[in-house]
């Protein structure tokens, strides 16, 4: 009997611990479901995801989850898991909420790919649009207007009109990102998405109203009248939208005030209070805008900026500095934007950016597209206080790996020498160094940007002397061109070699004129004594220039012949070169040869020598020697300094077209501003009308009863009747309440001045009672006594309760 006992408890005991294992494996599968952990889902072998469509068959909304859940982790992904349509489909109508969420989710996702298969269940999203779930309401419209089916256009079109009237917000706020997609499907229900959109543009909530923008730019971007009555709400209203919402509506305002709002103009004479008179829509679209300069979104910020950039008088250009300085250290993408946009704005704002050009200085790290816009900004806002910092800063850029970084930086040193003449020899120090390096790049740039200071000086020079002054003596142009053509072997780049040969044929006429006492220069008459040189040692490597340095050569040979036509040695060079040039590989060298030998004709006619048989008479025009200088001297165009044309680019900063260098569908363009704006009543509203008080007398007022207090109260300021609901002085004075602590301290001075004349008459009821209870005629005195004493309580009653009703009213 024992061992049996014994059994029967073991078996008991192991039946116990499989029900105990399973419970337990049960309530830790739902929990894993129920926290969804990534990666339990994100592991997906072939073997289940073969049973993903039995699951989405199954009875168990247990299996159907779990299935969905791998569905949508295979989607994040990238895989296309397109060929579970059919079975998801199905599940559209299931009464699990999570289940129905995760259907969406995924017709969202393949509904454009699969139209015919989601008009299978066109009916259950039209039933879901009255779902008691906002979340299920605005996924059916979306959904439903994700399929990509002209013929249910109308159908997609009375849903639309039916969340747009729906109780909650985001129901509103997804019949509102609708409209688009209903728009570029079919454009010919415009007409009835315009109504559409006018009802959703009197939504008072802000949740939509940014998706309500972003239709209205996709339906009907020209039809700006539509935004009259509710402009000035909307600018009110712009702080308490979210975020991206805020960029799109914001967007839209400004179109909106470049068309319909008068452009800030400068303020007359007299008035000494604003430099620009404002509109008063203007100011409040501004003053709206201003605090979102504080928003943590960086796309906001380059919103408001933008707003400030195009709309706001000149003298609220600074405002938008320290707001877009504050992006540069959110992250690399938006530093990247963010100077990109300075870059077009740092010649308006270069005084308020030179106050912290540190923040632009080139870090290693920089993408090449970074340190290009940060030495451009660099570059404007150089003036005479900080050029010797950026002066070595540039100096130090000039050794970067970048030869673009390279290329600028020594471009930017001879934009200092141009702009600050005090920094003029520093700089050509700067560059005469750069012309000694090993490497090509630093070479180049600086020989060309030697050369456009050369010019510029000569030319000022050149303008001084012409009005009879002296030339500046900071430093000599042909001092340098002289240092340039004894190293003219040393350069090696092509285009460097071409300017110097160029520089020494177009100032070679230029000599020091020779001074009392000192000795003059060995060389032709008329000549530098560096120019021949020069051509010596180009003729002697003219078969292995290229052949922009062959077109320069020839070039200086024709000048220094017609310089000094007399000089054998100059004419052999001549004749040397021009035959090297007729027989060239390139026809432009072979062009240039014989041009120029035609145009010296009339100053040495055996320029081929005389021997030359193949040397013909082409006849023409023979020019002097006077009329060639002035054709191949004269009439040379001066370097033009970079100089940024100010004019409207529409809208370019804060835009996309600021990145992409071209503008986009997506790009707001703006218009030009009107000469004068709309009229300002239009954008009147019900809002904006102050509503007039009616004032009760006090007589009427305590005639009416209870009802009388509900009224809200009104302090007036101004003498007058009091109104509804006020207290009244007893002795007859109206009280001119100017704040509301006043209007307390009066109210409770009167409260208690009442309560003590209330207990002094409770006092002498009581007193007589006491003292004339025996007889009846003292009794029918009492009576009335108390008659009176019960009046006075009443009385007081009624002033207690006025007195709570003002309190919790004004507070």
């Amino acid at each position: 009997m024992a061992a049996l006992n014994l059994n029967m408890l073991t078996e008991n005991a192991s039946r116990l611990g499989m029900r105990l294992q399973e419970t337990l494996s049960e309530h830790t599968r739902d929990l894993a479901i129920a926290r969804g952990t990534g990666s339990a889902y994100l592991d997906n072998p072939e073997e289940k995801v073969k049973n993903i469509a039995k699951q989405l068959d199954s009875n168990s909304d247990r299996e159907k989850l779990e299935a969905m859940k791998r569905l949508i982790a295979l989607i994040s992904r990238g895989r296309n898991v397109s060929e579970f349509f059919a079975q998801v489909v199905k599940n559209v109508a299931s009464h699990n909420l999570e289940i129905r969420k995760l259907v969406y989710i995924y017709l969202l996702r393949y509904a454009e790919q699969e139209p015919d298969l989601a008009l299978l269940s066109i009916n259950t999203f039209q039933k879901d649009l009255s779902d008691p779930s906002p979340l299920i309401r605005a996924m059916a419209l979306r959904v439903l207007s994700g399929i990509k089916v002209p013929m249910i256009g109308s159908i997609v079109v009375l849903a639309i009109k039916k969340c747009a009237a729906d109780i909650s917000p985001y129901v509103r706020k997804a019949a509102a990102l609708a409209i688009p997609k209903l728009y570029h499907l079919d454009s010919t229900h415009q007409p009835e998405l315009i109504k559409i959109i006018c009802t959703l543009l009197k939504d008072q909530s802000p949740l939509s109203i940014g998706s309500v923008a972003i239709a209205f730019e996709a339906v009907c971007p020209t039809r700006l009248d539509l935004l009259h009555q509710h402009y000035r709400r909307l600018c009110r209203t712009l702080i308490d939208v979210d975020e991206w919402g805020q960029v799109d509506l914001l967007n839209l305002l400004i179109r909106y005030a470049r068309v319909m709002l008068p452009r800030p103009t400068p303020a007359a004479e007299g008035d000494k209070t604003a430099q620009y008179e404002v509109d008063s829509d203007l100011r409040l679209l501004l003053t709206s805008a201003e605090p979102l300069f504080q928003s943590q979104n960086p796309a906001v910020v380059l919103a408001v900026a933008r707003v400030f950039y195009y709309l706001g008088p000149p003298s609220d250009l600074p405002k938008i500095v320290p707001p877009l300085l504050r992006l540069l250290h959110v992250s690399p993408e938006v530093e990247r934007v963010v100077l990109t946009n300075l870059v077009l704005i740092a010649t308006t704002l270069s005084e308020s950016l030179a106050k912290s050009y540190t923040r632009f200085l080139v870090r290693a790290s920089d993408p090449r597209q970074v340190k290009k816009d940060k030495v451009r900004l660099l570059r404007t806002v150089i003036n005479a206080e900080n050029y010797p910092s950026l002066l070595r800063e540039f100096i130090c850029y000039a050794d970067d790996a970048d030869d673009e970084l390279v290329a600028d930086s020594i471009k930017a040193i001879g934009y200092i020498a141009r702009i600050v003449p005090e920094s003029t020899q520093q700089c050509l120090t700067a560059l005469m160094t750069f012309i000694q390096s090993k490497h090509d790049v630093i070479v180049t740039n600086a020989v060309l940007v030697l050369k456009s200071l050369v010019q510029i000086r000569m030319q000022q020079q050149q303008n001084v002397i012409a009005l009879g002054g002296l030339p500046p003596q900071t430093f000599s142009p042909l001092e340098i061109i002289s240092r340039l053509a004894r190293r003219i072997d040393e350069l090696r780049h092509p285009k460097a070699r071409a300017c110097v040969v160029w520089l020494v044929g177009q100032y070679a006429s230029s000599a020091t004129p020779v001074e009392n006492g000192s000795t003059p220069p060995i060389g032709p008459e008329g000549i530098a004594p560096w120019a021949p040189d020069v051509l010596r040692k180009m003729a002697k490597s003219f078969m292995q220039e290229t052949s922009a340095v062959k077109l320069q050569i020839i070039t200086l040979a024709a000048k220094l012949l017609v310089l000094c036509p007399a000089d054998r040695t100059i004419a052999l060079l001549n004749r040397y070169i021009f035959s090297l040039a007729r027989y060239d590989l390139d026809y432009d060298v072979r062009d240039r040869g014989r041009m120029l030998s035609s145009l010296l004709s009339g100053v040495n006619a055996n320029i081929y020598g005389e021997n030359e048989e193949g040397h013909e008479d082409i006849g023409g025009v023979v020019l002097r020697r006077e009329q060639v200088k002035v054709v191949l001297f004269d009439g040379k165009a001066s370097p033009v300094e970079d100089v940024i044309k100010e004019e409207d680019d529409h809208g370019r900063f804060g835009s996309l077209a600021a990145i992409t260098g071209r503008w986009t569908g997506s790009d707001n363009y703006l218009p030009d501003w009107l000469e004068e704006g709309t009229e300002s009543s239009l954008r009147d509203s019900e809002a904006d009308v102050p509503q007039v008080p009616v004032y009760v007398s006090q007589s009427s007022a305590r005639s009416i009863g209870p009802t009388s207090r509900g009224s809200p109260v009104i302090l007036t300021p101004t003498s007058g009747p009091s109104p509804s609901g006020s207290f009244v002085r007893q002795d007859g004075a109206k009280a001119a309440y100017m704040d509301l602590d006043k209007f307390y301290e009066d109210t409770e001075e009167t409260e208690e001045s009442e309560e003590s004349e209330s207990e002094e008459e409770d006092g002498s009821d009581e007193d007589a009672d006491a003292t004339e209870s025996g007889s009846g005629e003292e009794g029918a005195t009492s009576t009335e006594g108390h008659d009176e004493s019960g009046q006075d309580e009443s009385g007081e009653d009624d002033a207690r309760s006025e007195h709570n009703h003002i309190e919790s009213t004004t507070t």
